[in-house]
């Protein structure tokens, strides 16, 4: 695991202190959700890409672009 240091104002500590929110789990959720929606974001956006192309990539094009996109993934989260 990686610690993190982060200044936040003290009343915003003390509430969040106080609502328990600054456990590690609930701080990993806040972060988790909105990446999620970042990637369905950057789906929909490849996605509008792809639909724009003429002619349109076939299946088989569709799947190695998916492939190759998951292991970029992979090795940016790897690092």
């Amino acid at each position: 695991m990686t610690e993190v240091t982060v200044t936040l104002p003290d009343d915003l500590v003390q509430q969040a202190r106080q609502a328990g929110l600054l456990r590690p789990e609930v701080l990993a959720a806040l972060l988790r959700d909105p990446m999620r929606e970042h990637r369905v974001e950057r789906l929909f956006a490849t996605i509008d890409k792809l639909s724009e192309l003429d002619p349109p990539l076939t299946e088989k094009e569709i799947a190695a672009e998916i492939k190759a996109a998951r292991e970029e993934r992979r090795t940016r989260e790897s690092q």
